[in-house]
């Protein structure tokens, strides 16, 4: 297998370029550590999507590489592109295929991943194993990010980290690109009218963790909330459910069907327990045979 491996990954592959719309590329940069100038570690892990025509880069900061965090990277990206490319280009991530393609098989996508997809309204392509240049503008963008950590001990915040990634993302958009020699950003406004218009709000509902509209959020298998890039914990018997919040005088209040459930002071850390669901989320498996003390 490895003789194998070592051939396939050497094979000649070409150059190519796409016509305006067409397609995009999506990939992770995976457990990258910043630290603030507090010297607190933040994993963080970054979405990158690169539009095959224009070169043009969206990408976002995130605290995890779930199904929904996914959904919601991808549907920021289309809002910023003002379109959906009609097709788009993954390796084989878990949350994207259930059984990857090779010389016997073909790929079996997720199908929760697939309604998305055909409700959006693009074609899913998944890269060939062992051939990751088949999505080279996303792998080299992928090295381009390694240039954020340069702002480590140079932000305090989650949300500093935010801003800079904005910031860094416009600015590469209005560099010229190595492998078009244009400027992404002026050619995004060619591109866009080729993409395929967006769904409607309703549709781009059924995918995304928080509603705008009523500010509700899913509650992960961790028993968490994801509120501004931090994990907020509530009791398992939410798991599932979808849960509003109101922030008060620091706080952070999470309530179902109008009752409080817990409360949290907002803070910086990647996760928020209290005393009271940490150990309903430890009894519930982990530790269920020992007392809450």
């Amino acid at each position: 297998m490895r003789q194998h491996k070592a051939t396939e990954t050497k094979k000649a592959t070409i150059r190519y370029a796409t016509n305006p719309g067409l397609q995009a590329q999506v990939d992770w940069k995976e457990d990258m550590k910043l630290v603030n100038r507090k010297g607190e570690v933040y994993v963080v892990n970054i979405f990158l999507m690169v539009l095959g025509y224009s070169r043009y880069k969206y990408l976002a900061i995130t605290s995890d590489r779930s199904q929904e965090t996914l959904f919601d990277c991808m549907t920021s990206a289309f809002k910023h592109f003002g379109g959906v490319p009609r097709e788009i280009l993954f390796d084989n991530m878990k949350t994207v295929v259930d059984q990857s393609r090779c010389s016997f098989t073909r790929t079996v996508f997720n199908q929760k991943f697939e309604y998305y997809a055909k409700d959006i309204g693009f074609k899913p392509v998944a890269c060939q194993p062992y051939r990751p240049q088949t999505k080279g503008k996303v792998e080299a963008m992928a090295k381009l990010v390694e240039r954020l950590r340069a702002y480590n001990e140079e932000f305090d915040t989650w949300n500093d980290l935010v801003n800079i990634s904005r910031n860094f993302m416009d600015d590469i958009n209005e560099d010229v690109s190595q492998g078009s020699g244009l400027i992404p950003a002026e050619e995004l406004k060619k591109e866009k009218e080729y993409f395929l218009p967006l769904p409607y709000i309703s549709v781009l509902e059924k995918y995304i963790s928080r509603q705008e509209d009523s500010k509700t959020y899913l509650v992960n298998r961790e028993s968490m909330i994801r509120y501004e890039g931090r994990k907020y914990s509530v009791p398992t018997r939410y798991i599932g459910k979808r849960m509003t919040v109101n922030v008060h005088d620091g706080n952070l209040e999470i309530y179902y069907s109008g009752k409080l459930v817990v409360c949290h002071v907002i803070s910086d850390k990647m996760f928020s327990y209290t005393v009271g669901t940490a150990c309903d989320i430890l009894k519930s498996d982990a530790m269920k045979h020992k007392t809450d003390e």
